[in-house]
């Protein structure tokens, strides 16, 4: 095969997606599979200019990180990519003891001999805006922009809560020692820019976190991008703003949602604890609902649940499945993504549905693993950040299927109800 010039790994499958289609509205023939494909698959797909691998990373301990992107490392490095992409969250979920950046970057760089490995810390499009380090995130879309220790979600965040905006200190503690190039630099010129790099490589930073402060300062850090990897293949690190700026020279074409006429009931499983996820289920007032304990699926209980919903679906009704929040049941975040995720598997089994949506980064996660698929390309853009894509399976019954990945705090009030029209 053609090597790919752009890979990329996802640490969620909502954040896997939406670096899908910011390649692919640029002109990028491109394509995610759900895990390391092998020769066969590769062929399936033809050629592609960016290939994706949708991950779990962000909830898995050290030790399991090491073990899953160690295959990962190897084989971006064997097809022959010249940037190799570690996205993360655009609000750099992680701690040391889950999800850490350090173990990432630590496991990837050993595949990538580029000195240069950047943390592109930004992206305006979302709301998301590292400047002088520290990050500042939009509270939902368009909201209030917030310093990320004292964002309202993100500071109270129930697995891996944001105590720190300065990103040299949160991966630091991490084990990742990163230098800082600010966005004054970029004022200099290229050849300047050039230089002021140099002198902060020359001191063997493991990472160089890259300024975002506005969607021009992309255009620059895609240059740096582009100049450094024709020396050697990099890792690059941060959300979908490391994919703007590697094509910030295309054009991006404005695309539409994706979404047609619905062909059939519509099934929703909303796992994430987000005050804008919760939002959203509110305003979605034309499924039937369902709200379940997850001690409850957990415990046994998927059963009657799935049975429930494969029964509304079954008569044509919209179906929202809702998790509460687990309180008191000595469940971790864990766990409640993984019954999550067995349920819907469950349910789509027995009733196949064309049209699917998943809000919440670990059950995203968990729940699209669950399903038989095993690539997906890009359908359209629902809203800033949540995209629309099409499943490919070897099964006719989900080949083809709408599918919705969400990230918990992704999209506005009527997203939800958006879906189902």
């Amino acid at each position: 095969m053609t090597a790919p010039e752009y890979g990329w790994y996802g640490d969620d499958f909502t954040g896997a997606t939406d670096t899908l289609a910011e390649l692919a509205r640029r002109g990028m023939r491109a394509l995610l599979f759900l895990s390391v494909p092998d020769a066969g698959r590769l062929e399936k797909a033809g050629p592609l200019d960016a290939l994706g691998i949708a991950g779990a990373s962000r909830s898995m301990a050290p030790g399991a990180m090491a073990r899953e992107l160690e295959a990962v490392g190897a084989f971006f490095q064997g097809i022959g990519v010249r940037a190799m992409h570690y996205k993360c969250c655009s609000t750099f979920d992680s701690a040391p003891e889950v999800g850490s950046i350090g173990v990432a970057v630590a496991t990837l760089r050993r595949f990538f001999p580029n000195p240069f490995r950047p943390i592109v810390g930004g992206q305006p499009n979302l709301g998301r805006f590292l400047l002088f380090a520290n990050l500042f995130a939009a509270a939902g879309t368009g909201g209030a922009v917030h310093r990320l220790d004292r964002h309202p979600t993100m500071r109270a965040h129930p697995v891996t809560p944001m105590a720190e905006a300065d990103l040299r200190l949160h991966v630091a503690a991490q084990g990742l020692d990163a230098a800082a190039l600010a966005y004054p630099a970029y004022e200099l010129g290229d050849a300047a820019l050039e230089a002021v790099l140099d002198e902060i490589l020359a001191a063997g930073p493991e990472a160089v976190l890259l300024d975002v402060s506005r969607a021009a300062d992309l255009a620059v850090i895609g240059r740096l991008l582009h100049a450094r990897a024709r020396r050697a293949p990099l890792l690059a690190v941060g959300p979908s703003g490391v994919a703007q700026a590697w094509c910030a020279g295309r054009a991006a074409e404005a695309g539409g949602t994706g979404l047609g006429p619905k062909s059939g009931p519509v099934l929703v499983l909303a796992g994430s604890l987000s005050p804008i996820t919760r939002r959203q289920v509110e305003e979605a007032r034309g499924y039937r609902r369902l709200f379940v304990d997850p001690a409850r699926l957990a415990d046994g209980g998927a059963e009657s649940v799935a049975a429930e919903a494969c029964g509304l679906l079954g008569a044509g009704e919209d179906v929202l499945i809702v998790t509460e929040r687990p309180e008191g049941n000595g469940l971790r975040a864990g766990d409640v993504a993984a019954a999550t995720a067995g349920l819907l598997a469950r349910v789509v089994a027995q009733r196949p549905v064309r049209r699917l949506g998943i809000a919440g980064g670990d059950t995203s996660s968990l729940g699209a693993r669950a399903l038989d698929l095993w690539g997906l390309s890009h359908g359209g853009a629902i809203a800033p950040g949540v995209a629309l894509c099409r499943g490919h399976s070897d099964d006719p019954a989900l080949d083809g299927i709408e599918i919705m990945l969400k990230g918990g705090q992704m999209g506005p009030p009527d997203l939800l109800e958006r879906f189902r029209a």
